[in-house]
């Protein structure tokens, strides 16, 4: 009898090409989060080394780290912030800009959104250059919180964003990772 083959979480990912630009290959997720057990695999993996430690709050950045963030903090018990696009939310907040591959963006929370010396867990759905998280980990530490870690379903290695978290001193964790852009 043959084994049944084991689905990996990148097996539940699939690949658009040329989206949104001509030559880059799309890692959609929205397939990965609409199959139960895919979104289950996905959540249980992206909290298990975090599982014991001492963690205040989930932040996610938007706008797929809502949905990965959102179910990691009700799974710890913890609470969730976002840290959104510029404009997205009604408080007072605090921005940090930063590059994208051929643009410049900004992104914001809520400046009580975190307390000073709160153990934060970072997640999105993707790292690519680093930009997008580096913002965040920016905001998270300019309101005094620690990063106690990072945590993405896609890593692409060849756009250099693990080395660049890393050399933060961050600790990264990821369930998978796609060779090229």
């Amino acid at each position: 009898m043959k084994a049944k083959h084991m689905k990996t979480v990148q097996d539940y990912i699939r690949t658009i090409p040329d989206f949104p630009h001509e030559g880059i290959m799309f890692r959609d997720v929205t397939t990965l989060f609409s199959d139960p057990r895919g979104f289950r695999i996905a959540i249980d993996q992206l909290l298990h080394p975090y599982a014991g430690m001492d963690i205040d709050k989930v932040v996610g950045l938007e706008a797929r780290g809502f949905i990965l963030g959102g179910a990691i903090a009700h799974q710890l018990g913890k609470g969730f912030v976002p840290i959104r696009k510029k404009g997205k939310l009604p408080g007072k907040t605090i921005e940090q800009a930063y590059t994208l591959e051929y643009a410049e963006a900004v992104m914001e929370v809520h400046d009580d959104a975190l307390q000073a010396g709160e153990k934060v867990l970072m997640i999105d759905d993707l790292l690519a250059t680093g930009g997008t998280a580096e913002a965040g980990i920016n905001l998270i530490e300019r309101m005094g919180a620690i990063v106690s870690g990072s945590a993405f379903v896609i890593d692409l290695p060849d756009l250099g964003g693990r080395k660049r978290l890393e050399a933060m001193g961050m600790n990264v964790h990821t369930l998978c990772s796609f060779d090229g852009d």
